[in-house]
């Protein structure tokens, strides 16, 4: 799809060099066309990277985006130039009175702590309150599923003993949603994190639907039946390279990390990773935007 993003964004030359069309705002200003409007939380500590891995998901479709980066008022980076920050982001009090066709909230690294000893936890809360009317579908991805989950559905989160760390196998348990649309039976995708979420927990809970789960790393794909909220425990968005980024930089700093499983080849961290996930990710995004967004948005919602 054109993606319609701000002007110098450091992920148009990115997604450009890989044959994305990509529509900067000067040019999506000339055409007479309503756009999605999707809003994107970016909790991640490295937001250029996860800018242009959430891009380059939302890329395959004919829809029109208009996309608005918003970070945390509560909570500063220190892993992204404040330049960055205040050329291509917003805060909640900027967007508080704006519709939204959708929303997607990333993962964040405090998957350790307690939700409401996150610095920002109140000002997540706001926003997840405020998306209930103000966005039409939410996709949350890896401890924002979880923060959502526990937010708005009192579904704990549970410490593991060893990190969830590489490529795993997942099974289709719905194949008749339509989030799993084009899915395989089995198929690979990436997690990385500390805690999960469980099927017994979230099987109490009438309203919440597992499309996916992983023998190994357990819950991956809830839906909510309203189709306004999508939860995914994993990083379907995540580059051939980020896991041996995050492999590189714990050994670095001494943790007791595994390798990534299923990753490199040979299990061997000195040679290339072997990416068999992407298709599964863009598939994901696709079926997002195109049915639970574009499909179930009201007409009007906008400019209610």
């Amino acid at each position: 799809m054109p993606l319609n993003i701000p002007d110098n964004l450091p992920a148009i030359d990115v997604l450009r060099s890989e044959n994305i069309f990509v529509m900067t705002q000067t040019r999506a200003s000339s055409q007479d066309i309503r756009p999605l409007r999707i809003l994107i939380l970016n909790l991640m500590p490295l937001k250029i990277t996860t800018e242009t891995q959430i891009l380059r998901m939302l890329s395959n479709s004919p829809l029109q985006a208009e996309i608005t980066f918003l970070n945390t008022h509560t909570y500063t980076s220190r892993n992204t130039p404040t330049e960055h920050l205040d050329a291509f982001y917003t805060t909640f009090d900027h967007v508080c009175n704006k519709k939204f066709d959708g929303m997607i909230v990333t993962g964040a690294p405090v998957e350790l702590m307690e939700f409401e000893e996150v610095g920002y936890w109140r000002e997540l809360s706001m926003i997840l309150d405020w998306a209930q009317t103000h966005v039409q579908s939410t996709f949350f991805i890896c401890w924002a599923a979880q923060a959502a989950l526990y937010y708005y559905y009192n579904i704990p989160k549970y410490q593991l003993p060893r990190k969830m760390f590489g490529i795993f196998h997942h099974k289709l348990l719905q194949p008749n949603f339509p989030i799993a649309r084009g899915f395989d039976e089995e198929f690979l995708a990436p997690h990385s994190r500390h805690t999960e979420v469980r099927r017994e927990d979230i099987e109490k809970v009438v309203e919440l639907d597992i499309v996916v789960e992983s023998p190994e790393a357990g819950v991956y794909l809830v839906v909510n039946r309203e189709r306004r909220q999508i939860f995914c425990t994993g990083h379907s968005e995540y580059d051939a390279g980020t896991l041996a980024g995050e492999y590189m930089r714990d050994v670095a700093k001494g943790l007791d990390i595994q390798i990534p499983k299923n990753y490199f080849r040979n299990d061997d961290p000195t040679q290339m990773p072997i990416v068999r996930w992407r298709s599964h990710a863009s598939l994901l995004y696709t079926n997002w935007l195109n049915y639970y967004v574009y499909q179930e948005t009201p007409y009007d919602f906008i400019n209610e």
